[in-house]
């Protein structure tokens, strides 16, 4: 375990959780409700690319679907990596600094896609690096809800104020990320990352005043913000459109070429979207990225795919389900047309295409 983990490990002792009870979300799965209020969460499962050099920024540029070029030291921005035929091998959360362009990304899938990407580097004066564990992002933060911003800014100053923004100073790097909404309410999202020592004080006291929950929690939050992320299980299985990618300014339609792009594009200009990403609640807490869904108009053919999913604390998951848009008016089921329905609810943001 990193030292991060380890101070974690311990701070759960002290709260009196045993593994078996969840050690990384403190023993308690937090509800929607809990979030909206507000809470914070240790996020343990994303890892961090750091991709520095000369060339970093022009190399990335002609890696991923969003404009690298032209990303300011103030933004954040969302990002995929496609095949050639388009499909999504990882979703990132980028941002840069003086030093590097930085890529987060599930853990799980850290290792093979710097890799991959590394496999083009070339001639380019680029040189990709695990930054996981290294000082100024050892600890990572999630907080959200009503009262997040309050909490949060006495420990790290002044806030982004917009979302996709950043803030860097001595107390780390603080990201707004795109607003959840809980109930038709929108709430602020931030991710701060900073050095164990900061994070283990700062969560020391602000659990005393924020709901503390864990990966659970966070990515509960991440699903209310139409946010998704693919994971091990996902892969290759989805064009960005099909997961909202560029509602959320992950894709960039007048940049250059990247892996994919001729389908990306396609996608958007040949005709009307068929397939979306939607927000729904399900009665089956063991939901996971990759199950199918299906339709009761056709049984026999899943209509769609759960691209991420969390418990919500009620007995069930929240899920982000990738699906067919005419299918939204069908009663919709996890795993067969005989399994528990998915309840929809409203995206916190319009499903309608982008203009360029």
């Amino acid at each position: 375990m990193t030292h991060w983990t380890e101070q974690l490990s311990a701070l759960g002792a002290r709260f009196h959780v045993d593994e078996a009870n969840q050690v990384e979300d403190f023993g308690h799965v937090l509800t929607a409700q809990e979030l909206a209020a507000g809470f914070v969460a240790t996020v343990t499962d994303l890892g961090l690319i750091a991709v520095a050099g000369d060339d970093a920024a022009s190399f990335l540029h002609g890696q991923l679907t969003s404009d690298v070029e032209h990303l300011g030291p103030i933004e954040a921005r969302l990002a995929g990596y496609c095949t050639p035929k388009g499909r999504l091998q990882a979703t990132f959360l980028m941002w840069r600094d003086s030093e590097a362009v930085y890529l987060q990304l599930p853990r799980a899938i850290q290792a093979p896609l710097q890799k991959r990407l590394g496999m083009f580097v070339l001639r380019s004066k680029a040189k990709l690096r695990d930054a996981t564990d290294e000082a100024p992002f050892q600890a990572v933060l999630g907080l959200g809800g009503a009262k997040a911003e309050a909490a949060l800014s006495r420990h790290a100053g002044t806030l982004p104020a917009a979302p996709m923004s950043k803030a860097d100073g001595a107390f780390g790097t603080v990201i707004r990320l795109h607003d959840a909404a809980f109930e038709g309410t929108q709430a602020p999202r931030y991710l701060w990352l900073t050095s164990a020592e900061n994070g283990l004080a700062a969560l020391s006291a602000l659990k005393d005043e924020l709901a503390l929950g864990g990966n659970q929690a966070w990515q509960l939050a991440a699903i209310h913000a139409g946010a998704p992320q693919v994971t091990a299980a996902t892969q290759e299985q989805f064009v960005p459109q099909m997961v909202n990618l560029e509602l959320l300014g992950g894709v960039n339609f007048k940049k250059g070429c990247y892996p994919g792009q001729e389908i990306v594009a396609r996608t958007k200009y040949l005709g009307k979207i068929k397939r979306r990403a939607a927000l729904a609640s399900v009665d089956n807490a063991a939901a996971r990225p990759g199950d199918e869904v299906f339709s009761s108009t056709d049984p026999d053919q899943p209509c769609g795919m759960v691209v991420n999913a969390a418990p919500n604390g009620l007995g069930g998951a929240d899920v982000l389900v990738e699906i067919k848009l005419a299918a939204l008016d069908d009663a919709v089921h996890l795993g067969s047309s005989a399994g528990p329905r998915l309840a929809f609810a409203p995206m916190p943001y319009s499903l309608d295409p982008v203009d360029d």
